[in-house]
């Protein structure tokens, strides 16, 4: 599968792909292989193999199972705190939302399901590559729901947000792009990216996905 929507004067990205399904590793890199501005620099079957490959060949991404021999999230545990350039994304075929959220708090930057398309694949690693994160839409609408009542929970927790970030963050737990966000308030995708990073900043968290899952834990 040739993606010729990938831009090719960006510098390629470097994935590595662990599994211990060896057909289904064998079907992923494929899909991967033949992606313009895609390298696939190693694969393994194990948590231990993941952690190696992570220290021996620094991949720009890691697609990586989570029921692995070893642990995935130990796994993802361990790279994230020795190698944390190694963006981790899950595939895996839990749509349990415990899973998301334990993933991501031990440093996943994605979580994708086995059923997704080989383009998904290649897109969410694309999309990691370039620093944002993904979940797969099934299960963050899951997600999005219990942030319903976000705004009450934001005031409550997190008083140093601004009413305008408030704001912004309400609609962000609805699933709302800053574009969208952007039209919505008629201003500028710009301006919604500074507020974006100020709210990120006073909730500690890295991006939007963690931002939505904090609220979410706060409010169930």
């Amino acid at each position: 599968m040739t993606n010729s929507n990938t831009a090719t004067n960006l510098p390629r990205v470097r994935v590595a792909v662990i599994d211990d399904h060896p057909l289904f590793r064998a079907g992923t890199i494929q899909a991967l292989k033949t992606t313009d501005g895609i390298e696939v620099v190693g694969e393994g079957a194990t948590a231990v193999e993941a952690l190696k490959i992570a220290r021996d060949l620094s991949p720009d991404v890691m697609l990586l199972d989570l029921r692995l021999p070893g642990g995935g999230v130990e796994a993802i545990t361990n790279i994230n705190r020795d190698y944390p350039d190694v963006r981790i994304v899950v595939l895996t075929v839990s749509e349990n939302e415990q899973d998301v959220t334990s993933v991501l708090q031990a440093g996943a930057r994605g979580y994708i399901l086995k059923g997704s398309s080989g383009l998904d694949v290649v897109r969410t690693v694309q999309a990691i590559a370039q620093g944002n994160s993904y979940v797969a839409p099934s299960l963050a609408a899951q997600l999005l729901i219990k942030g319903t009542q976000v705004k009450a929970v934001v005031k409550e927790n997190h008083r140093d947000l601004t009413c305008r970030e408030e704001e912004i963050f309400g609609l962000v737990s609805r699933g709302m792009s800053n574009k969208e966000i952007a039209r919505s308030l008629n201003c500028t995708e710009r301006t919604i990216k500074h507020h974006m990073t100020h709210i990120m900043q006073k909730l500690h968290v890295r991006n939007r996905v963690e931002a939505v899952l904090k609220s979410a834990r706060l409010h169930s």
